[in-house]
C-alpha cells in the first residue's frame, strides 16, 4: 500500500506494536499493547484530523481508493451496464446504467479508473473522450424517459486533453451535458468520491444536490496545473492547494457542495465497507427528499443552485 509523508509516524508506530505483539508468547505484555494502541488511534487522530489541502488531494488519489466500479458492486445491485454514445464509441473511462439501491431503480453513472497499468490504458486514466461525455447525456436521457432518480460519482483528473478529443468536440460535449442536465425532470445526486478536476467533472456534476467525500478536492483547476502557470513551475503546487481551497470543508463554505461524506479515519481506502455503509444511507435520505419535489421544481432548483455560485455581494 502506498505511504505518504505524513503518514510515516503511524507506520513506524504500528511496526512496534507489532513487535511487542510478537513477544505475547513469553511474557505479558497486554498493557504495553493497550497503551501503544491508544497512542496510535490518538496519533492517526492527529495527523488525520489536520491534513493540508494538499494532503488531501494525495489522499484523493490513492491509487486503492474505492473507484466507481467497486460502489456499484458492493453498494449498489443489479447494475446493468450501458455502452456506447451511439455516434462514435465506447468510452470505457465513464460507466453507467441502471442499478438498484436499497430496492429503489435510480441510473448510476461514473468515472472510472484503473489501478494496473493495463486497466489505466483501457479506461485512460479516468479521463473521458467526448464521446464518454455523449455516453453519459444518453443515459440521463434514458433515466428521465423512464422517471428514474440519476446519481454521477465523480473521479478525474480532468477531460482528456488530446488532439483527437478536441477534433470530436470536447468542449461542445461538456457544454452540452450542462445543459442537458439543468433541464433534467428527475432526480440529480452527485457524488465527488476522489478528484473533481476542471470540465472533465462538470461534465457530469450538475445535480439538486452535491455530495464530496470527506478527503476528495474539487476544483476549476488541479494545484500542479494552477502552480505551473502561476510560477512557471509545479514546485508551488502546495500553495497553489491552499489558495484554491478545494476541500470539502471549503466548499462546503462557499455553497459548491451541500453535505459532506465522512470516511473511515485514515481514508476510505481503508475500509471499503464502512466508506459504503456512510454513503449508503446519505443517499438514502437525498432520494428520500428529492423524490418529493415536483419535476418542474427539480429543474428550476437545479438551474438556480447553479446561477448563484460565483454570486459574490
Amino acid at each position: 500500500m502506498q505511504v505518504f509523508d505524513f503518514e510515516k509516524p503511524i507506520i513506524e508506530l504500528e511496526k512496534k506494536i507489532e513487535e511487542i505483539r510478537s513477544l505475547t508468547g513469553t511474557i505479558d505484555v497486554s498493557k504495553e499493547i493497550k497503551d501503544f494502541d491508544s497512542k496510535l488511534l490518538e496519533l492517526k487522530e492527529n495527523i488525520y484530523g489536520n491534513l493540508t489541502r494538499w494532503q488531501k488531494v494525495q489522499m484523493a488519489r490513492h491509487p486503492d481508493r474505492p473507484f466507481t466500479l467497486d460502489y456499484l458492486t458492493e453498494m449498489f445491485t443489479d447494475f446493468q451496464e450501458l455502452h456506447g454514445d451511439r455516434k462514435f464509441a465506447d468510452d470505457k473511462a465513464i460507466i453507467g446504467g441502471f442499478a438498484k439501491l436499497d430496492g429503489q431503480s435510480v441510473m448510476v453513472v461514473g468515472q472510472q479508473k484503473g489501478r494496473s497499468t493495463k486497466e489505466n490504458l483501457l479506461r485512460n486514466f479516468g479521463m473521458s473522450n467526448p464521446e464518454g461525455y455523449r455516453k453519459a447525456a444518453r443515459l440521463f436521457k434514458l433515466a428521465e424517459k423512464f422517471g428514474k432518480p440519476i446519481i454521477t460519482l465523480v473521479d478525474t483528473p480532468g477531460a482528456y486533453p488530446g488532439i483527437e478529443a478536441e477534433q470530436r468536440g470536447q468542449a461542445e460535449a461538456i457544454a452540452a451535458n450542462l445543459m442537458l442536465m439543468s433541464d433534467l425532470k428527475v432526480p440529480v445526486i452527485i457524488v465527488i468520491i476522489g478528484e473533481g478536476a476542471s470540465g472533465g467533472a462538470i461534465g457530469i456534476g450538475v445535480g439538486n444536490r452535491v455530495l464530496m467525500l470527506e478527503n476528495a478536492w474539487y476544483s476549476v483547476i488541479s494545484p500542479e496545473s494552477c502552480s505551473s502557470i502561476l510560477w512557471r513551475s509545479w514546485d508551488y503546487k502546495e500553495q497553489a492547494a491552499e489558495a484554491l481551497k478545494l476541500t470539502a470543508p471549503d466548499l462546503l463554505e462557499l455553497g459548491i457542495i451541500d453535505r459532506i461524506v465522512p470516511e473511515p479515519l485514515g481514508g476510505a481506502h481503508q475500509d471499503y465497507a464502512k466508506m459504503f455503509s456512510n454513503l449508503k444511507p446519505i443517499l438514502l435520505d437525498e432520494l428520500k427528499a428529492l423524490k418529493k419535489i415536483s419535476p418542474e421544481k427539480l429543474a428550476a432548483q437545479r438551474k438556480e443552485k447553479f446561477y448563484n455560485m460565483g454570486v459574490w455581494e
